[in-house]
């Protein structure tokens, strides 16, 4: 007898439904097709064991499961559920009047319990596209699950729970959140505050500019000068999330497997900041089955990547293309995938090997050649990437003992929210544009329109700091900024001094060109 269920499997960040057949037949042995995985091919065992577990019977005949459509690849343990329940249906243990109306998922234990699966969002945001009525899954997921609206949500611990329900002798009631709730209730909880940081002033300046305008920003400066410090409170300024955004970033972080269960919803920026030893797949996204890597799982917030120089090249090298595209496709024989990596870039660095070039005080005792070598390990295109280059230098004992009470982060994200509801009405005609740091080449020399004087004044700089023109269109870009803070219609001289100021890196005085 034939019987289909319906599970799910997740490609990127989207879902396609899966059908699972099930014949149970004369005969012996049980088989499973359709392109499965190890995994896959494994879940018979599981599944057998947990139907014996259950005190259900495990019908001694032939079976085959197939997985359509058979020509996509099936990996992972999502499956088990699905096939117990395909099984059960064909040997006529369970009814099969409601199995057309729900997307049935989870890992199965040999005892019968379901465990968690990540990947859920998406895959109950394309259950909802599809039709169904609603979604069986492991009750670990189901908060994840219900902040979709519009599909019946049931949560089971266990293969018996789930043959209940569809049987009808047991009631499961619905898993509902208050999604509204749960939204704004974490929207401004972070643990650190721009109030502790004494002193600075010009840092916090510039990481103001920044979270304005999206742009990217490295912090050059002396160990202990406080560039960690500064860059961790950078997402406690950034505008709230909105809804979609929080949204897109959770489904990120659920097929990664990061969301945790208490963690229905992201509703804080995501602030990464993965070890200088990180691998390119790591960074990028991809693997044998590929996962996110750390630029989008940083999707609608920050990466941070201290010690810049200390990271390899190729790892640095393979983010140039993301940071101006802002999605990255990983591509494989048999599968591509697009990831969104919308992200701010907050590199640190030491200025030198023994980290005193530059030091007011301290004397550095590297040579100008190894103060050369070490700035080359950063390649000119990627540092074109990059916005803003701020020196940082150390706090003095007076400020740092000061009683006066340094600006909070609420004052200072008020004026960047101000900040970004002009540009969101400058592009309202652009959907793809969200702030002056994702506009293209064409539309920067069209928005970004300076004076006879400032030219010349760009052109000075542009001549003796020998800037590329990526630079050019940077400080362009950042001038707009700085005059949308100060809610200038046009870009004057002194926004597009200061935004020159911020290309430290390519001073003669910071090693030369490289």
């Amino acid at each position: 007898m034939l019987n289909k269920t319906y599970c799910s499997a997740v490609y990127g960040i989207e879902a396609c439904t899966i059908t699972v057949e099930v014949v149970v037949s004369t005969g012996l042995h049980y088989y499973i097709v359709g392109l499965p995985d190890n995994a896959v091919k494994e879940s018979l065992r599981r599944v057998e064991s947990a139907i014996t577990s259950c005190q259900l019977h495990m019908p001694r005949q032939k079976i085959v499961v197939n997985l359509a459509p058979a020509d996509i690849r099936k990996e992972g343990s999502s499956y088990d559920l699905s096939i117990a329940i395909g099984i059960l249906a064909s040997s006529g243990q369970l009814t099969n009047k409601l199995l057309k109306d729900y997307l049935i998922i989870g890992e199965l234990s040999l005892d019968g319990s379901v465990k968690p699966i990540r990947g859920i969002l998406p895959i109950t945001l394309q259950a909802l596209a599809d039709g169904f009525k609603g979604i069986i899954l492991p009750k670990e997921n189901a908060k994840e699950a219900a902040i979709v609206t519009g599909i019946d949500v049931i949560a089971v611990e266990n293969l018996s729970q789930t043959v209940g329900f569809l049987n009808n002798t047991i009631k499961i009631e619905r898993t509902e959140v208050d999604i509204q709730t749960l939204f704004y209730s974490g929207n401004n909880a972070y643990h650190v505050d721009f109030a502790d940081v004494q002193g600075q002033e010009n840092i916090k300046r510039a990481l103001e500019i920044a979270a304005a305008g999206g742009h990217n920003l490295i912090l050059i400066g002396p160990p202990g000068a406080g560039k960690t410090m500064l860059a961790k409170r950078l997402p406690t300024i950034l505008p709230p999330l909105n809804m979609t955004e929080s949204l897109e970033t959770t489904k990120i972080h659920s097929v990664s497997g990061n969301l945790k269960s208490k963690d229905a919803l992201l509703t804080t920026r995501p602030f990464r900041a993965p070890h200088h030893t990180i691998s390119n797949v790591a960074m990028v996204g991809g693997g044998s089955n590929p996962l996110p890597g750390e630029i989008s799982l940083s999707h609608h917030g920050v990466l941070f990547l201290d010690e810049l120089p200390e990271f390899k090249r190729s790892v640095l090298e393979v983010m140039r293309q993301p940071l101006e595209s802002r999605n990255i496709t990983i591509s494989r024989a048999k599968l591509t995938v697009d990831y969104p990596a919308s992200f701010m870039l907050i590199a640190a660095m030491n200025p030198c090997p023994c980290g005193y070039f530059n030091h007011p005080e301290k004397e550095c005792i590297c040579g100008s050649n190894t103060v050369q070598r070490y700035l080359s390990k950063i390649s000119g295109p990627l540092l074109d990437r990059i916005d803003l280059h701020v020196e940082v230098t150390p706090v003095q004992f007076e400020q740092l003992s000061a009683s006066r009470t340094a600006e909070n982060s609420n004052a200072i994200r008020k004026r960047v929210i101000e900040t970004r509801q002009i540009q969101k009405q400058r592009f309202d005609a652009f959907p793809e544009i969200h702030c002056n740091a994702q506009m293209s080449t064409q539309l920067t020399r069209e928005l970004c329109q300076i004076s006879e004087s400032g030219m010349k004044l760009l052109k000075t700089a542009i001549e003796r700091l020998s800037l590329s023109a990526r630079a050019y269109d940077r400080i362009l870009k950042v001038a707009r900024t700085i005059a949308d803070m100060e809610q200038s219609q046009g870009i004057e001289n002194h926004h597009l001094a200061e935004a020159i100021q911020y290309r430290n890196l390519d001073r003669e005085t910071w090693g030369g060109k490289f």
